[in-house]
């Protein structure tokens, strides 16, 4: 059985993907507690579900393409399995993660998205368990807060040589900080990454859920 917070359909609102009609499955459980997380209520409660109940829920919705969230649904034993299951049944599988857990069990057709942690997260990576074996199809993204965190993620950047091998997303944490002082940074360092806009924010609120 697996701990699921939701499950609903919407667009993705982050990665290239963005505007994508999209179907989502956030589980239940985290095992970082990052000083911006925006689903903290998915840290706990939940409802058991078999895999089998999941991929009959996400059959109901219009679009095969599906995101497997959280919290950090790494943490569940099933995932891999759910991620074949899907991925068998027709679907196109993305999965969003902090990235400090192995991914290695996940079927090589899934897209990882991998949220690097800088020093504002409160629960800043310092093994990069992934970042070495990216594929074209993954995605790495640094959610930033200060001017040290972006100075930080363009050391990991350029460390894992980073740009060119996979999309590198961009994301600002506001208040402390706005869209157009990380757009003015990444020009400033020639970075080759994309900004990251939060369009399900931007549609329905900061606050509304199932979205």
């Amino acid at each position: 059985m697996m701990q699921v917070t939701e499950i609903f359909e919407s667009i993705q609102g982050e990665t290239t993907q963005a505007g994508r009609p999209c179907a989502f499955v956030r589980f239940t459980g985290c095992d970082l507690r990052c000083s911006w997380c925006d689903t903290a209520y998915s840290f706990a409660g939940g409802t058991k579900m078999s895999r089998e109940q999941i991929l009959e829920k996400l059959k109901g919705f219009g679009t095969r393409f599906v995101t497997l969230t959280g919290g950090e649904p790494m943490l569940q034993k099933e995932l891999p399995q759910l991620c074949r299951d899907l991925l068998a049944a027709g679907f196109e599988v993305a999965i969003e993660t902090h990235g400090q857990v192995p991914t290695d069990s996940l079927p090589e057709e899934v897209a990882r998205i991998f949220d690097a942690k800088p020093p504002g997260s409160g629960e800043v990576d310092e093994k990069f368990v992934n970042l070495r074996g990216l594929r074209p199809r993954d995605e790495v993204k640094f959610v930033c807060t200060s001017r040290e965190d972006f100075d930080w993620s363009v050391k990991v950047i350029r460390r894992f040589e980073l740009e060119g091998r996979c999309p590198v997303l961009m994301s600002a944490v506001g208040p402390q900080l706005v869209p157009e002082t990380l757009v003015r940074w990444m020009l400033e360092a020639g970075l080759r990454a994309r900004l990251n806009l939060q369009l399900h924010k931007v549609i329905w609120g900061a606050e509304a859920r199932g979205v």
